[in-house]
């Protein structure tokens, strides 16, 4: 599985952007996955629902199941959060994981900038970031890509990691 990540502040397009980037990859024959981080207070399930009670009644995990799709949620009861790793161990086999969040993870990313959101660039405190994306042109000595042109991002993503197009 090869990664790429996604860096970005809030609102600057990174959920819009990889919405746009997985059917491009899709259609050019990849498996993808995504790994998102979110904040320590997400959940998926419904108050109400079955799993919901169950999971609140004490289950350390609760796999829903049905003829179209299923979910495994785990709760940590405490435990360390786990690392990117230990998460991805959890994937099936997939040619391309694409990462929201883990900012902090040695993999590569494509910084994604508005500068209407008014926050600072990322790449000059982030090695592991190898272009940026953005909606006006910027000063910056990475690869600068159009965020508004997903097909050119994809492009570059797969040149990046050496897959064949």
């Amino acid at each position: 599985m090869r990664l790429f990540g996604f860096a970005g502040y809030s609102g600057s397009g990174k959920t819009t952007l990889i919405e746009q980037l997985i059917p491009i990859f899709v259609a050019g024959g990849l498996k993808v996955s995504l790994i998102k981080h979110a904040h320590h207070d997400f959940d998926v399930d419904q108050p109400g629902k079955d799993s919901y009670r169950h999971r609140k009644a004490g289950a350390s995990e609760v796999l829903v199941t049905s003829s179209r799709r299923w979910v495994l949620m785990h709760e940590l009861g405490g435990e360390p959060e786990p690392v990117l790793a230990r998460q991805l161990a959890h994937f099936s086999p997939c040619d391309l994981v694409l990462v929201e969040g883990f900012k902090k993870e040695g993999i590569p990313k494509l910084e994604v900038h508005r500068p209407a959101v008014g926050k600072p660039l990322l790449f000059p405190g982030d090695p592991h970031i190898v272009a940026v994306a953005s909606d006006a042109p910027l000063s910056a000595p990475l690869p600068q890509l159009d965020l508004n042109r997903a097909d050119l991002v994809a492009d570059f993503i797969l040149k990046y990691l050496g897959i064949v197009k």
